[in-house]
């Protein structure tokens, strides 16, 4: 089987430091490479793989200060991949929704991941053009705005099993990691905090798009005793952040797709206390890997009782429901009924 997997160009594949979405597309790519497979990964030209690699601009869009148009870059690789469509028995977009006008008019065996948000008004009319391909949501909530679509199936993200250490010792600080923005409230992190009585390390970084909210809301709040800026971190260091971490907090205030970091916790064994937001139900067992809460009041009282939480049950739910090789055996299966309809498309 040869597969193509089109990732987007904003970070790397894998990202140097954040990244969610490039993060995924390096873990399926890897794992089905591992798997045997033919797999040519359209990305970044500073990605790095162990499939083949077709360079579409020379470096992750959101480093490049030279980059002034992102959505150009987008559009020429949408081009040189249908270039090379006829090579491929399926194509992968991790997009969103960039190649739909372009990839419906040929005839070939593509899937759409959508990892964003799809509660946008305006989604609705765009994706009813589209409703007869097929996508995968990533997580069931993130689907609920867009019931009709032809989705083929949720499946949810996976990390190699190897990539994270489990840390079976009790941490002595909070955790939250990710990015500064309104929506995954890091004020109401750092209110727990001070409530709670424990150090909050925050490990995060801030897009352009957010930073008169960092200035703003968030900066005076760093002053606190209780809080520790970190700022943005890569893979290497998040290992060491999440598993000496007494617990991650995701006190998120939208409806969360996924939420990667999540699952990077518990692969450390470190519990999470998450808002009752989005995907959180889908991914966090309540009273068993961490506690899904709906206040702060509610969120410090479930941080007292973290401590009666088993970290290598933790880590064995990752085990069990979060790996690269669930995920990428998932993801074939899709492809292998994808590609059979094809075939029996184009012979009749």
């Amino acid at each position: 089987m040869r597969i193509a997997q089109v990732s987007p160009l904003y970070e790397s594949v894998p990202p140097k430091l954040y990244g969610g979405t490039e993060r995924v597309v390096f873990y399926l790519t890897e794992e089905l490479v591992k798997m045997g497979y033919e797999v040519v990964l359209f990305a970044s030209g500073d990605s790095e793989t162990k499939a083949k690699l077709v360079p579409i601009c020379p470096r992750a869009l959101r480093l490049d200060r030279h980059c002034k148009d992102s959505l150009i870059w987008h559009l020429y690789m949408i081009e040189e991949v249908l270039k090379r469509v006829n090579f491929f028995d399926i194509v992968h977009f991790h997009i969103e929704y960039l190649h739909l006008p372009l990839a419906s008019k040929y005839k070939f065996a593509f899937l759409t991941t959508l990892h964003g948000r799809l509660d946008l008004p305006e989604y609705v009319p765009f994706f009813k053009k589209f409703k007869e391909y097929p996508f995968v949501s990533i997580s069931n909530a993130q689907r609920k705005p867009l019931p009709w679509l032809n989705w083929q199936a949720t499946i949810y993200h996976g990390l190699p099993e190897d990539l994270y250490t489990f840390y079976p010792s009790e941490g002595k600080y909070l955790a939250f990691l990710g990015r500064i923005s309104p929506e995954k409230r890091p004020d109401r992190a750092i209110e727990i905090a001070e409530k709670f009585g424990m150090k909050l390390k925050i490990a995060a970084k801030v897009d352009k798009a957010d930073e008169v909210y960092f200035k703003e809301v968030i900066k005076p709040l760093l002053k606190s005793y209780w809080v520790e800026y970190i700022g943005e971190i890569g893979e290497k260091e998040k290992n060491e952040f999440l598993g000496n971490a007494y617990a991650l907090l995701f006190p998120i205030d939208w409806p969360e797709p996924f939420g990667l970091v999540m699952i990077e916790a518990l692969a450390c064994g470190t519990p999470v206390v998450a808002w009752n937001c989005g995907s959180v139900p889908e991914i966090i067992e309540n009273g068993k890997d961490g506690f899904i809460v709906k206040s702060v009041e509610e969120a410090v009282e479930a941080l007292d009782k973290v401590k009666t939480l088993d970290r290598k049950k933790c880590r064995k739910s990752f085990e069990t429901k979060f790996t690269a090789k669930r995920m990428a055996q998932e993801y074939l299966k899709i492809y292998q009924n994808l590609i059979q309809r094809e075939l029996f498309l184009k012979a009749v």
